[in-house]
């Protein structure tokens, strides 16, 4: 089992305030793990890190053998090419459809050829059991469909990890928990879940390994 992410005695730091502190932690190939905390925590700020969004202060930071710490700006595109972003509010385009949704990123992250760019979109939305939705415009469908859609996204470019912040925040109960489950199969197929979560029940109906973001630290119970 490779290790996606590894964390030694990282500092983490935002507009000057220090955020989180010798955080230590690893990730393995086809894990599912929570990031369990209070509002302010420094749940985001980590996930951040992860794709260079937020800088490490101090230690040793690698996600997928990119060391966080010496990363050239050049190399940020590839390093997020690697790594699925599902977000709490959806950020979809509303303008446009769910294909031509998917298809913008696809050719945003360098796809030219027609026929692999339908493939690819085909099979994502096949993964997250939306296959029969992809004419439709982002308000047209429920917030249920619109996070599928979302982990859709993360899902184009084969990441071997993906990061969900609150996935399940703007979802009734019942929509939240397919969403797990679509996740936690995700973990099953090889992809390494990261979940942010302050949903303690979801946690406890869907067990799996939690992080907890605690005084600015880390801790694993």
């Amino acid at each position: 089992m490779g290790i996606i992410v590894d964390y030694k005695n990282v500092d983490i730091e935002r507009a000057e305030h220090l955020v989180l502190q010798d955080v230590t932690f690893q990730l393995k190939s086809g894990e599912f793990c929570y990031l369990v905390g209070k509002v302010g925590s420094g749940k985001s700020s980590l996930m951040k890190s992860m794709y260079a969004e937020v800088p490490i202060l101090s230690g040793d930071a690698l996600v997928m053998d990119y060391n966080l710490q010496e990363i050239k700006r050049k190399d940020i595109p590839y390093l997020r090419r690697k790594i699925g972003i599902v977000f709490q509010d959806f950020q979809l385009l509303q303008d446009r459809s769910v294909h031509s949704n998917l298809k913008f990123v696809l050719e945003a992250t360098g796809w030219k050829n027609k026929v692999e760019i339908e493939e690819r979109i085909e099979e994502v939305l096949e993964q997250v059991g939306m296959a029969n939705k992809s004419y439709k415009h982002p308000h047209e469908l429920s917030g249920g469909e619109q996070q599928r859609i979302v982990i859709a996204r993360s899902l184009l470019n084969k990441p071997q990890l993906i990061i969900a912040d609150e996935p399940t925040g703007n979802l009734d109960p019942e929509t939240g928990y397919q969403i797990v489950l679509l996740l936690h199969k995700l973990a099953e197929q090889g992809h390494t879940i990261l979940m942010a979560t302050h949903n303690l029940q979801l946690v406890e109906d869907f067990p799996a390994r939690v992080l907890y973001c605690k005084d600015k630290h880390i801790v694993e119970k």
